[in-house]
């Protein structure tokens, strides 16, 4: 059986799950005993009074299999020869467009004008020291986006326009901590950021997908109001099937 129940806490009982787990047992009419799994769903903080109080949406499996709440881990088919998908920077928009791409059978392609998360940290410190600054490898271009070596924040406008659970759960089965699946306001940190989107990375690659970093795109070819194909700055031509722009809101020149 599975139940849901709020509390509103000190932070002190919202810290220690022995105190909730009593609390939220209290207010389901069960033992305790019989609370096998606690699943944050929602956390917050109150701090309008003196009084600071933390609000928790707890779901318990009452005597329930462990096995029942785990996340499901990322397992998908290999898409190697399945039909190509561009997409256009490998920030947030873009290494998430690829994980769904994948779920649904499509093989995406990601050009990427920066580097590897484990190069562009070295171009950022030569920025910082020497004042040396690479244009498309920085702190707004690169793998992983603009977030990944300043603030590691997680902010999105998508939460009244559809479910971002998926996304914050591919995050988090990379490697961000648990928190972000319940927090008002999810922090990773750059601190965990550049380990999280190196494995996002390896498990694109895995399932058949590609990502070619230092592939500044130039120019979109139209044919029939659609784009036919992409021009590099290196001269390359890359037809597109389909294309996804997600070049994120540094890349004015695109």
């Amino acid at each position: 059986m599975i139940r849901q129940v709020e509390l509103s806490l000190s932070p002190i009982q919202a810290f220690k799950e022995e105190e909730y787990r009593q609390l939220a047992a209290k207010k389901a009419g069960i033992p305790p005993a019989d609370i096998s799994y606690i699943r944050i769903l929602r956390k917050s903080i109150d701090a309008r009074s003196r009084n600071i109080k933390v609000n928790l949406l707890l779901k318990l499996y009452i005597n329930e299999s462990a096995q029942d709440h785990l996340i499901s881990a990322f397992q998908y088919k290999n898409v190697t020869n399945k039909p190509e998908v561009l997409i256009i920077g490998a920030g947030p928009a873009g290494l998430a467009a690829a994980l769904r791409l994948i779920e649904l059978g499509a093989k995406p392609v990601i050009l990427e004008r920066g580097k590897p998360v484990e190069e562009r940290i070295h171009d950022i410190r030569k920025l910082e020291l020497n004042h040396l600054l690479d244009p498309n490898s920085n702190y707004c271009f690169g793998e992983g986006g603009a977030g990944t070596y300043s603030d590691g924040k997680l902010y999105t406008r998508s939460k009244k326009r559809g479910d971002i659970q998926r996304v914050l759960e591919w995050l988090y089965l990379h490697g961000a901590p648990e928190s972000i699946l319940y927090e008002a306001h999810p922090h990773i940190g750059s601190d965990k950021l550049p380990a999280v989107i190196k494995n996002i990375r390896n498990s694109i690659l895995s399932h058949g997908g590609e990502i070619h970093f230092s592939s500044k795109v130039t120019d979109l070819i139209l044919k029939d109001k659609k784009i036919a194909c992409v021009i590099t700055e290196d001269g390359r031509k890359i037809e597109a099937r389909a294309c996804i722009i997600a070049t994120g809101h540094s890349a004015r020149d695109i």
